[in-house]
């Protein structure tokens, strides 16, 4: 085992705009970092040119096998639901803690469930972040004095939304008022909207579930950043949060407290404080 002040290994799986963040971030600070990534995962397709962008000492692999291999202390999934079903269960299984970016992925109860019982036969952590709201703490810990109801308002612009089933809901290059994409439960949302809708997933988790956690999609031209609002209430009170965070220039559907979320948690690995 490691010491809370020894180096730690990080493997990715995808390299988008959020593994690229992570690894950069990694890698620029002076000095031996704390942890460090130790290889990458992708389509065999794409090893080359991913290779190519990364330090000659990150190993780029095609398969979770090799991922494993390198013995990291962490791998971190930011790559989409299909990479959580794919390679999730065995890198749990085979007692390797897992972080899930794209926390949509859990509204499937059935991968859900084979993640957590991967998870808790191998003694490995299933980490979810908080990514790009705050107050996940505080809802989990609502829900302890019990929970009644809690709606998550997502507000992004037109552009957030292409490529999605909002298209066919109205016309994202001429909208000209805030248009409500979708209305009803976290879990439809994170199926329909799983490049949008992580956030939702994640407010299910950690409150009333993705059956009763009540979700509203907004495209809005006024808003030049994404929005995210959570609004709960029950035994322990009520609280509004609200976050208006500028999306990734890589990605104007990912966060960029998202990608910070991560990177939190990835240097909490090393940390003697955390918070």
């Amino acid at each position: 085992m490691v010491s809370p002040g020894g180096r730690r290994r990080v493997s990715l799986i995808g390299f988008g705009a959020i593994g690229r963040f992570v690894l950069r971030h990694l890698t620029e600070g002076a000095g031996e970092p704390a942890v460090r990534v130790a290889g990458v995962l992708v389509r065999a397709e794409r090893r080359a040119v991913v290779a190519a962008q990364v330090p000659p000492e990150v190993r780029v692999v095609a398969s979770a096998e090799d991922l494993v291999a390198q013995s990291p202390n962490l791998v971190v999934e930011c790559a989409g639901h299909e990479a959580v079903r794919e390679y999730g269960a065995a890198i749990l299984a085979g007692g390797t803690d897992m972080l899930i970016v794209s926390t949509g992925a859990f509204a499937d109860q059935g991968l859900r469930e084979e993640l957590i019982v991967a998870a808790r036969t191998s003694g490995a952590r299933l980490i979810v972040p908080a990514g790009a709201i705050a107050g996940v703490d505080a809802l989990a810990a609502a829900k302890v004095g019990g929970i009644e109801q809690v709606t998550y308002t997502s507000r992004k612009p037109p552009l957030a939304w292409r490529g999605t089933p909002a298209e066919e809901v109205c016309d994202l290059d001429h909208l000209r008022e805030a248009t409500v994409l979708f209305e009803g439960h976290a879990g439809k949302a994170a199926l329909l909207y799983p490049q949008n809708a992580n956030v939702a997933a994640t407010v299910a988790l950690a409150g009333l579930g993705f059956e009763d956690t009540r979700v509203r999609l907004i495209a809005d031209p006024a808003v030049e950043g994404n929005v995210h609002r959570i609004e709960a209430a029950g035994g322990f009170g009520s609280f509004t949060i609200e976050v208006c965070g500028r999306s990734l220039p890589d990605n104007p559907k990912s966060s960029s407290l998202t990608a910070f979320s991560v990177l939190r948690a990835v240097e909490n690995l090393s940390a003697c404080l955390i918070i």
